[in-house]
């Protein structure tokens, strides 16, 4: 088994469709750690606000089933891959880690950059997996976190139910 962070994010129907992934994530990997779920301003294009949380799970997929998984999980919630890059999403799925891999693989680079440059992954992933060592830069994400210009991007916790268990709350 493999321990892997994903992050994801909706500013379209985002309580539907956030439901829906963590429903799909469930089904797929099981127990899952779930951090609260945070709203924040669309980065890159000028769009609703997104919903944004980090989900830690194990899994057994190499790094490509894994991928071609979570695009059949996106797709199956609507997510259309013809328009713009920076674009609104019904639902965006992305493999932060994979256990301590550092690399390419079938054109994913991993650790997502994103960690490290994006408010509303590194302090979802900080919350839910405080202590872990990012795979590249050898640091916790706590620190990560700590030494983050926590001004740069805001975002703010919402109220989030999912399966009636509280998952965040403000």
């Amino acid at each position: 088994m493999t321990a892997i962070y994903l992050s994801l994010g909706s500013n379209v129907d985002r309580r539907k469709n956030i439901v829906a992934a963590l429903d799909a994530l469930v089904e797929l990997f099981g127990e899952l750690q779930i951090s609260s779920v945070y709203e924040s301003k669309s980065v890159g294009f000028d769009g609703s606000n997104f919903f944004n949380l980090v989900v830690g799970a194990d899994t057994v997929l190499s790094i490509t089933e894994l991928s071609e998984t979570l695009k059949r999980v996106e797709n199956d919630n609507g997510r259309k891959r013809n328009g713009p890059k920076f674009s609104p999403r019904t639902l965006d799925i992305d493999i932060l880690t994979y256990g301590d891999f550092v690399g390419v693989e079938n054109d994913i680079e991993l650790p997502r950059a994103e960690i490290t440059k994006n408010a509303f992954v590194l302090l979802p992933l900080a919350e839910i997996a405080p202590d872990v060592l990012h795979p590249q830069l050898q640091k916790p994400y706590c620190d990560l976190w700590q030494n983050y210009d926590q001004t740069s991007q805001s975002l703010w916790a919402i109220d989030f139910e999912w399966n009636g268990k509280v998952i965040s709350v403000v």
